[in-house]
């Protein structure tokens, strides 16, 4: 199968929500399809193929059939001029301006009239030069590559993985303070907090949910090899 068809971002989505709506937060800005940072500034795509996506539907600039050559070329072109439309320079005056063809020319190593006639025509550049140019504009050359579906969901995947990393922060702070205040002194209290965890994540997927239940063990077992050193230490003291 194509991997295309094998990514999900409805799926996706749906995960980064469940997140979100357990650390009581607001999709809004975080699945933001507009603007600077927003999902079609990050994926390369047009506004209109991301809503689509997220609805599940093709992209609208999606005609359909077998990603053909033709089709990966012209990709890879509008994602170097939508590069170049989106991320811009400041310049002396303190205006925000594209970057001259000359500029990215001389990043990707080649030249500027060879750029131009690129852009012109339509006729994308070899991977080397492709991800010089990426690379001039802080991306990597999937960013150029990548089918619409999979080009969004490697940006939601990079946002669930975010969201993910701050709600096991969120759980081991929480056990640190329940072991600071006192709270987790018992033998069997640290089973009790993993316990609960589970519980409170029963309603969440799996693949969002274990993560985290694991790391909560792992914490917890810390806990109770630390109070064990102490124990010894006190009893030899």
């Amino acid at each position: 199968m194509h991997e295309r068809f094998a990514v999900d971002p409805v799926r996706t989505v749906r995960l980064i929500t469940s997140l979100l709506e357990r650390a009581g937060l607001d999709s809004g800005d975080v699945l933001r399809v507009e603007g600077e940072g927003g999902l079609s500034y990050a994926s390369g795509l047009p506004e209109e193929d991301v809503r689509s996506l997220l609805r599940g539907e093709p992209p609208q600039s999606d005609g359909g059939g077998p990603d053909s050559a033709e089709e990966r070329q012209s990709r890879v072109v509008a994602r170097i001029v939508f590069l170049r439309r989106t991320r811009l320079r400041t310049s002396a005056d303190g205006q925000r301006r594209a970057y001259s063809l000359a500029d990215i020319a001389a990043g990707a190593g080649t030249s500027a009239q060879w750029l131009d006639k690129m852009i012109k025509t339509g006729k994308a550049p070899n991977l080397d030069h492709a991800a010089g140019i990426a690379s001039f504009f802080g991306e990597s050359i999937e960013f150029l590559v990548a089918p619409p579906a999979e080009a969004l969901d490697r940006v939601l995947q990079r946002i669930h993985k975010d969201l993910l990393e701050q709600a096991v922060a969120r759980q081991d702070g929480d056990i640190r303070r329940l072991k600071d205040s006192g709270s987790a002194g018992s033998p069997g209290s640290d089973l009790g907090v993993v316990g609960y965890a589970a519980r409170a994540l029963a309603d969440v997927p799996d693949d969002t949910a274990q993560p985290i239940i694991a790391l909560i063990e792992s914490i917890a077992r810390r806990s109770r090899e630390e109070r064990a050193k102490e124990s010894r230490a006190d009893g030899l003291g």
